[in-house]
């Protein structure tokens, strides 16, 4: 019988999950909306080997991973600034990748940025949880982060690879200016919080992940004091806890959540390879 083929995790690295485009259909069920954190990159990775865009790929974050690939297939590595290595032959981010059966393929840690995704032709077919192949951080919901030793198993191969020679991958800018529209909670903040708010720098924390880009910078003090019921939660919900200091949710966040809303940025991506330590911006409505 012939074994099915299979992606083996040879050194799993910081954190490397499986992630597609998500559950944002489950949303009204409470349900997290998870996916990759650049679904673009995602997307492009999967159009660059012949997979659907919503295929399932590996999102490889900082340190890297290496893997074996039990049959000749094509990969293409999108997002950071990485050193790609297929046996012993250098290869390229952002262009399809042809890998002989048996081959390794390593994936170095970052030079810049924070997360890479790996295609592979076919896609990971990991079973679907609730619409949706992706790991979910926090609820532990879909397959749980790689180990090593694990075993994926590939799909079909449906189209060629994309006849293309390079795509680039932009690097990220070493300061992010976002976007933040209106919060449910803006009366609990006073002016002086929404003047910091858009007046000032802030960086991203060592402390961020898959949940949320923690910051740090000028505390935002509210107007209203004591306790918030949990209220319901989106991506991209800028979060003020008792410190102050603003909480950014990304794909993996919380259904709800018990600290006053201030706003919410209108696009995360950009996030997704945001070191510690980078310059975050906010731009909004004038007061």
């Amino acid at each position: 019988m012939t074994q099915p083929a299979t992606i083996e995790v040879l050194r799993a690295g910081a954190l490397t999950t499986v992630q597609d485009l998500g559950r944002p259909g489950w949303a009204h069920l409470g349900v997290p909306r998870s996916g990759a954190l650049d679904p673009a990159a995602l997307r492009l990775a999967n159009r660059l080997v012949g997979n659907p865009e919503q295929a399932a790929g590996l999102e490889i974050t900082l340190t890297g991973c290496t893997l074996r690939l039990t049959r000749a297939t094509t990969v293409a590595v999108t997002g950071a600034e990485v050193a790609v290595r297929v046996g012993q032959r250098p290869g390229d981010v952002g262009r399809p990748l042809s890998v002989p059966a048996g081959t390794v393929l390593r994936i170095g840690p970052a030079r810049r940025g924070v997360r890479s995704w790996l295609a592979v032709a076919g896609g990971v077919d990991v079973s679907r949880v609730l619409g949706s192949r992706s790991t979910d951080t926090l609820s532990g919901l879909g397959p749980a982060p790689l180990r090593d030793g694990d075993r994926l198993p590939l799909g079909e191969t449906v189209h060629a690879p994309a006849p293309v020679d390079l795509t680039v991958c932009p690097a990220p800018p070493d300061e992010l200016h976002l976007t933040v529209g209106p919060g449910p909670r803006e009366d609990w903040f006073t002016p002086l919080a929404f003047d910091r708010l858009f007046g000032n720098a802030y960086t991203v924390s060592p402390v961020s992940n898959r949940v949320g880009a923690r910051l740090a910078g000028a505390a935002l003090p509210r107007a209203v004091a004591g306790e918030l019921p949990s209220e319901g939660i989106v991506l991209g919900a800028v979060q003020v806890p008792a410190d102050g200091q603003p909480l950014i949710f990304l794909a993996d966040h919380p259904t709800t959540g018990g600290y006053p809303v201030i706003g919410v940025v209108t696009d995360v991506t950009p996030l997704a390879q945001a070191r510690p330590g980078t310059t975050v911006r906010f731009h909004g409505p004038q007061r």
